[in-house]
């Protein structure tokens, strides 16, 4: 009984040391967030979020989500391999009055920390006549 239970944890050792090798996926933004300072009230505005995964598993984005419809996000949505790049961009529709915004974009997907957040700011202005 001693011996079985000395194999299985030898086992189980060597498997968690086998799979430690390997790094899960990782993004490497070259940016997190981005200050689009002062902007149109009637111009969309938009901001390329570049990354690379730096881990040996491939990455995947399974959700990319904004807190408002004013923002709007697109992603590479093909499996991110291990020295691959991606991007995840964003456009910004102001509406309303002049005030400053500040938005967040939360990633979800396959890597290290699988909850990852960007964020813009900037301030809408009055259009010249």
């Amino acid at each position: 009984m001693k011996k079985l239970i000395v194999l299985l944890t030898f086992v189980l050792g060597v498997s968690v040391a086998a799979i430690a090798q390997n790094k899960p996926a990782e993004f490497k933004f070259e940016k997190e967030s981005h200050d689009f300072g002062k902007i149109p009230l009637t111009k969309p505005v938009s901001v390329e979020f570049k990354f690379t995964n730096i881990g040996d598993e491939p990455l995947i984005i399974t959700k990319v989500e904004t807190t408002c419809g004013c923002t709007v996000p697109t992603y590479t949505k093909t499996p991110i391999k291990k020295g691959d790049a991606g991007v995840i961009s964003v456009t910004y529709t102001p509406a309303g009055s002049p005030l400053p915004f500040s938005k967040s974009i939360t990633i979800t997907s396959t890597s290290k920390t699988p909850t990852k957040v960007l964020y813009i700011k900037g301030e809408t202005v009055s259009a010249s006549k």
